[in-house]
């Protein structure tokens, strides 16, 4: 077999056994093992928020070094969710997917072996390749997967995965740091992925039914020379997109880290914030000219998608930020380590409850919009009762679980507004706008956290960061807007 044959071996999806396959619940199958990719992306990056004193003792670095940790796994899910989104169209999302699970269980094993600070942050950037190959498929393959009147619970239940690991990294963090070693937080994923793979490879549907090298084109294509400027079969990626978008989050987030502490000069952080605006602006006009953008202007000025993209970014701010603050603000007031990792962990337990079965007490007849809008409220009130209340374990909890319960509101009936505005052609590279608002989101959520601690110390400055945060919420309040439905095709088997 030669190596063309190999690849598009590889490259063809099976199709499920034929007992799965018929069952009438075959969806759940799917949406359960989508649900082990969201559970390992979010586990993967709230684990290291308790790894950080652990891995600064180890390779004798500050924390605004040991925060690239975390910074540099976001930057490359911001970069690469919407272009790898892009390429799944084309090799088919399950294929990337089932990758997605092969990448992060080999790069997570080469994280426990790292020497040095540098080498694990070079780790944690492939492994947030994989990741990108699972997440900017999973909103995709959920939407295409399940019935349209399941699909909100669907996505409910995706989230509460996504929450689910949000919780548990903190305290797993803790437990595997303090009882075995920090090397253990990175091979703890490795049977994760290999069951993920199984999974995949026998619960997903197929979303090709043929390599795509067998795939016609649009029409008989001449010998020899294409013309200049065109693809004989699909426009070309959009390499210059990926490369401004890429520059544009890295320069914001080192900016800020700059200015949280990174040994870099003052002046550093001025010309950083200039150079993420610049490349921010030509990234628009990039999209603009390109044939095959990666942001995909159409999409994003669809009605209510633009919208609902910001929603997710704050959504996101608002779910990760306190998972930083809260620890600082505890342990700062005397708090234990492990009380403050349990109590903290009401946050994100409240929003895997109320994106599963919270929304069952509301009332019926409440639209998506009207749960966007009651949940921003909620977290907004929980936020502000956060930086109001006395710093203790009692009386952070019900702000917690507040905040944490309207958030689980908000996200999955706001994800559903945006998939509903998405052409089905499209969805894989809507779940990557999707997911890549998100990881944006809580690269900003770290990053500001930190910056507001560094600048006005962990009570004062967590107390300023929240309340700014409650205003971030109302304003989610205002952007919520309806979107009409789109068609879907049936799963293909």
């Amino acid at each position: 077999m030669n190596a063309t044959a190999l690849v598009a071996r590889l490259l063809t999806e099976r199709p499920r056994p034929r007992g799965i396959a018929g069952w009438r619940h075959a969806h759940w199958l799917a949406v359960g093992t989508v649900c082990l990719g969201a559970f390992l992306g979010q586990l993967d990056a709230s684990v290291i928020a308790l790894v950080f004193p652990a891995l600064g003792r180890h390779f004798g670095a500050g924390f605004a070094a040991v925060e690239w940790v975390a910074l540099a796994y976001l930057l490359v899910l911001v970069a690469l969710l919407a272009p790898i989104g892009w390429l799944s169209d084309l090799v088919g999302r399950k294929t990337m997917y089932i990758g997605g699970f092969a990448v992060f269980g080999l790069s997570s094993l080469g994280a426990g072996f790292a020497e040095s600070l540098w080498i694990l942050v070079g780790c944690r950037a492939v492994q947030a390749v994989g990741a990108a190959m699972m997440q900017a498929n999973s909103v995709a393959l959920v939407a295409r997967g399940v019935p349209e009147h399941a699909m909100r619970r669907a996505l409910g239940i995706q989230a509460a995965a996504q929450g689910l690991g949000l919780a548990l990294g903190p305290s797993l963090g803790g437990l595997l740091v303090e009882h075995a070693s920090w090397q253990w937080v990175f091979w703890v994923n490795v049977p994760i992925a290999v069951f993920g793979i199984v999974a995949g490879w026998y619960l997903l549907p197929r979303t090709r039914t043929c390599p795509p090298a067998a795939v016609p084109t649009t029409g008989p294509q001449p010998r020899g020379r294409a013309p200049r400027g065109r693809s004989p079969r699909e426009p070309r990626f959009d390499l210059p997109g990926m490369l401004l978008l890429t520059g544009a989050t890295t320069a914001l987030l080192l900016a800020l880290s700059t200015a949280s502490g990174l040994p870099l000069p003052g002046w550093a952080v001025a010309a950083l914030l200039l150079a993420a605006a610049v490349l921010a602006v030509a990234l628009v006009r990039q999209e603009r000219r390109a044939a095959r953008p990666i942001l995909a202007p159409g999409l994003v000025n669809t009605p209510g998608v633009r919208s609902g993209l910001v929603v997710a970014l704050i959504g996101y701010l608002l779910l990760f930020c306190p998972l930083v603050l809260g620890p600082v603000r505890l342990t700062g007031a005397g708090v234990s380590t492990a009380a403050a990792g349990l109590v903290v962990t009401l946050l994100p337990a409240a929003f895997a409850v109320a994106a599963t079965v919270g929304g069952g007490l509301l009332p019926r007849g409440w639209s998506d919009v009207t749960r966007c809008r009651f949940g921003a409220g909620l977290a907004a009130a929980g936020l502000l009762l956060f930086a109001a209340l006395p710093v203790s374990a009692a009386a952070v909890a019900a702000p917690l679980l507040v905040a944490g319960y309207g958030l689980g509101l908000l996200l999955p009936a706001n994800n559903a507004l945006v998939m509903r505005a998405i052409p089905a052609e499209c969805s894989a590279v809507g779940g990557g706008m999707v997911n890549m608002a998100r990881s944006l989101g809580t690269a900003l959520g770290m990053a500001l956290s930190v910056l507001g601690v560094h600048l006005a110390g962990a009570a004062s400055g967590g107390r300023t960061v929240l309340a700014v945060l409650a205003a971030v919420a109302v304003a989610a309040v205002a952007l919520t807007r309806p979107a009409a439905p789109r068609s879907r095709p049936a799963a293909t088997r």
